[in-house]
This record gives C-alpha cells, structure tokens and sequence, in this order.
C-alpha cells in the first residue's frame, strides 16, 4: 500500500503542469528517499507508515493541484509533520526527509 500511494504520488508530480522542472526533480528525489524509509517503518510500525503516505499523498495533491488552496496544503503538510512525531528517535532519516519534502512543497510559489 504505502509503494502504491508514493507511485501515484510522483505521478502526480511528473504529470504537474505549473511546477518548474528542477522542482519536480527535488520533490521526486525526495519522494525516493521516503519510499525506503517509510518501507523500513512499516515493518515495526504498518499503521504509522501507511498514516505517513497517506499525508505525503494528500500534501503533494494539494500542492500541484490546478486551483490552489493554500489552506488546504499547509493542513495536509501540518498531518504529514504530525505524523512522524515521536519517531524523531528511531527514525531520525525519515523525519528529516517528511520536513524537507514538506518544505519543498511549502516553497512550490504558493
């Protein structure tokens, strides 16, 4: 499940009309990153990495969306954040990774 919804997320973002190239190549490198480390959560922690791609899913939906509502991505970049609280610890990589990618959108000109 989480290998589906990060495949149809880097869709999305490849298939986005208004996002500049080098963008999409930041935003898809970091997508990589998080399909292994969240690969890596789910096999302690199935429920919290199928949350955290989800919200990583619902983030970039609403960044490349053609009508944007900012409110709607900073409370879908807010769940993502949320989500990976309390693996600061144990999966300091992918913490790290959900921040960048979430700024990295954050910073999509909005």
């Amino acid at each position: 499940m989480v290998d589906d919804r990060i495949k149809r997320t880097e869709s999305t973002v490849r298939t986005a009309g208004d996002i500049p190239e080098e963008r999409k190549v930041e935003v898809l490198g970091l997508l990589g990153q998080l399909r292994s480390r969240i690969r890596g959560l789910s096999e302690t922690h199935q429920e919290d990495a199928d949350s955290i791609a989800r919200f990583v899913e619902a983030s970039a939906h609403e960044a490349t969306r053609a009508s944007k509502k900012p409110g709607l991505l900073q409370t879908a970049l807010s769940g993502l954040k949320q989500s990976v609280q309390g693996f600061e610890a144990s999966h300091p990589e992918m913490v790290e990774t959900v921040n960048k990618f979430a700024t990295a959108l954050a910073n999509m000109g909005l």
